[in-house]
């Protein structure tokens, strides 16, 4: 299992191949639906994004339930994301064509957590704040860190993938 640091560089991600499992530490992003359409106010330069909606904190946690939303809903704004240096997304589903090509492109990566582990992942953040929109509640945009989250890559630089994904 790889372990990489938040942020990442282009050469942190270079030797990911599809299939790789890593732990994740450092500081990311969280964000959905409503804040893509809004627009994500974050310089996104080595950046990831967790697409997240995470429930209300239960008293004396850091956060509620985290696992991963259906990635495919923010495709449409991932490549000016891409554009923009984000380098990883965290999510589950496939991506569209378009989002591939992109990923590949920019030389990024997207991450698959485990759908339907959302208790467990929240036990792997250590912090969260919400840094934009805190109108959208659950779908505010936060600054979350994390230790040791599990993933697996998905589509790596390359263009490579694991089999769910083709």
């Amino acid at each position: 299992m790889k372990k990489l640091e938040l942020p990442l560089t282009r050469s942190d991600l270079s030797g990911l191949k599809a299939g790789d499992e890593v732990l994740i530490n450092g500081t990311l992003y969280t964000a959905r639906d409503a804040a893509h359409k809004k627009g994500l106010p974050l310089d996104l330069k080595g950046q990831a994004i967790y697409y997240v909606g995470p429930t209300p904190a239960k008293k004396g946690k850091v956060i509620g339930s985290a696992g991963p939303t259906t990635s495919s809903r923010m495709d449409k704004y991932t490549p000016s994301l891409l554009k923009r240096g984000l380098v990883a997304m965290i999510g589950k589903g496939k991506r569209s064509p378009e989002v591939v090509s992109a990923i590949i492109k920019n030389r990024a990566v997207y991450f698959a957590a485990v759908g339907g582990a959302g208790a467990y992942l929240s036990k792997r953040i250590i912090s969260s704040k919400v840094v934009a929109y805190p109108e959208l509640g659950t779908e505010a945009v936060r600054e979350i860190v994390v230790k040791d989250f599990p993933a697996v890559v998905a589509i790596d630089p390359k263009g490579g993938m694991i089999r769910s994904m083709k």
